[in-house]
């Protein structure tokens, strides 16, 4: 094996690693597709990774923007000494090269979670709808995008998918989020609701935060329906790139329970994860 096969194995490897770690939903969908193409699925994923946690590896919004303009400069081809030292970077460059994926909506992801820096407010479902397009959507509509090829029909499901994929991923964020005094919910929700972000900051589920996360899910359970209607008018081949539907349907279950409380979460287990995942696998709608 040259050297140079062996710094590519071992930065599939790094990403691999990485996702595996921060991101095991995503990880865990990858095992249902094959070698060549999950590679380049690992290599989106870390950095997708990568770019999400920015904001706890910073103290101030300045650095995580600093950091988040490296990896626009890189997709942009302006990086400053190449991307050998960083396995995320030569392994994402790989995959656009390899799959033909546009760097536009990549860069669109890195800007959209600018937000993430910052602690101001959701202004309005628009504002959240948008984010949550650029961000779990765009991310969905580029994994579909490796494992077949783009149409409109993709990228319509993608949006939908990511709408829901993603406001499961806030959900199971929301303490976290609330305990650093950021709110993903929108303003306008929560007024309907006659909700205080105070009370969620202070790990208070008040009756009126409870009504505005249930309208949260009800909403976000509407793409998921959605999305699965859709699956059925794209190619068998990119379905698994949706598997992780699998997982906000059943998450949106749990919270829908009575005793569901989103400031005191139950997490998924890897077990549960893979679970899911399998049999979704084996379902008429991803087959």
């Amino acid at each position: 094996m040259s050297a140079a096969a062996g710094a590519a194995q071992g930065d599939a490897a790094f990403c691999a690693d990485l996702v595996r770690a921060q991101d095991f939903d995503h990880y865990a969908a990858t095992l249902f597709v094959g070698p060549e193409p999950r590679r380049a699925l690992l290599a989106l994923y870390a950095f997708n990774v990568e770019i999400v946690r920015v904001r706890d590896q910073v103290s101030q919004p300045l650095p995580g923007e600093i950091r988040l303009q490296w990896w626009s400069d890189m997709l942009a081809g302006q990086g400053h000494g190449g991307v050998e030292g960083n396995p995320v970077a030569a392994e994402l460059q790989r995959a656009i090269a390899r799959y033909a994926l546009p760097a536009a909506p990549l860069s669109r992801l890195i800007e959209a979670h600018i937000f993430d820096l910052y602690n101001d407010p959701m202004p309005d479902r628009a504002a959240l709808e948008l984010y949550l397009a650029e961000t779990s959507s765009a991310l969905l509509a580029q994994a579909a995008r490796v494992l077949g090829p783009a149409s409109d029909a993709t990228d319509h499901l993608a949006h939908h998918a990511g709408l829901a994929t993603g406001a499961s991923r806030l959900l199971a964020g929301f303490p976290r989020d609330a305990a650093r005094q950021q709110m993903f919910l929108p303003a306008d929700l929560l007024a309907q609701a006659a909700a205080d972000p105070e009370d969620a900051f202070a790990g208070k589920l008040t009756p009126a935060l409870r009504a505005a996360l249930d309208q949260f899910v009800e909403e976000a359970r509407a793409h998921l329906d959605q999305a699965l209607t859709l699956l059925g008018e794209v190619p068998r081949a990119i379905r698994p790139a949706l598997l992780p539907l699998a997982l906000a349907q059943r998450d949106f279950k749990q919270m829908a329970r009575p005793d569901g409380d989103v400031l005191q979460p139950r997490p998924r287990s890897h077990l549960a994860t893979l679970w899911t995942l399998w049999r979704a696998s084996r379902s008429a709608a991803f087959r």
